[in-house]
């Protein structure tokens, strides 16, 4: 494989069901040569969970007034074309992505290559493949870990070295393979929820730490149970 998009995300979490797309990173190559940047924050119109802030360096100010997620991966689908996709666990990107494209009612299907599973085989081993065990092997500069192009630059690099040392003795590994992925399409907030839920969260004077029209329905959901749960329902 010599023309693909490398392409990595932060996220609020995840689960890409719950959590939400922070930036997204790709680099284009065609033939082996770069040929495209693409670097987006996206606004998760919701406060940023501490120990994310702690790891990406991703702050709420940063992300505030960015491309929502639509917005975000329309431009990156755009970006990419029918290239395959290149990843460090390539499924849980693609993933994220699937959910947003899904939602949009946009086509995403994708073959990709997953430097994980490459360095598995490669390095039965090694305790740890992650992104950064594999560039501490190979002395990748980590400069910027934990942000998107600079991840994706770095997993472009790692198989370009995987793709040197063994791809020789197995052509195999290096061919690109239909990312499988279901989603269904999620469904807005109704009218109903969002008074209901206003409602619980005045009457218990609870703090919302999301932006309610950005929720689905099910998110919703699952917001107004916890809360029953663990403060009650309205007295009338």
């Amino acid at each position: 494989m010599n023309s693909y998009v490398a392409v990595d995300l932060e996220t609020t979490g995840l689960n890409p069901k719950n959590d939400r797309i922070l930036e997204i990173g790709a680099l284009k190559m065609i033939d082996g040569r770069p040929m495209g940047e693409f670097r987006t924050f996206i606004d998760p119109r919701m406060k940023i969970p501490e120990h994310i802030t702690q790891l990406t360096g991703i702050t709420d100010d940063m992300v505030a007034g960015q491309p929502a997620a639509d917005h975000g991966v329309k431009a990156f689908i755009a970006f990419a074309e029918e290239l395959p996709l290149l990843g460090h666990n390539v499924l849980f990107d693609y993933s994220f992505l699937k959910h947003q494209a899904a939602n949009q009612r946009l086509e995403f299907e994708r073959s990709a290559c997953d430097t994980l599973k490459i360095a598995r085989k490669a390095f039965p081993g090694l305790p740890n493949r992650s992104l950064e065990a594999m560039c501490s092997y190979y002395q990748i500069d980590r400069t910027h870990a934990h942000r998107a192009f600079d991840d994706a630059q770095a997993t472009e690099v790692l198989y370009r070295l995987l793709k040197q040392e063994f791809e020789p003795a197995h052509p195999e590994w290096f061919i690109p393979e239909n990312l499988i992925y279901r989603v269904k399409r999620q469904s807005s907030i109704t009218e109903a929820q969002k008074r209901y839920l206003n409602d619980l969260i005045k009457y218990h004077r609870i703090e919302c730490n999301v932006v309610m029209e950005s929720l689905t329905k099910s998110e919703a959901s699952r917001m107004i149970d916890k809360i029953i749960l663990t403060h009650g329902k309205i007295e009338r």
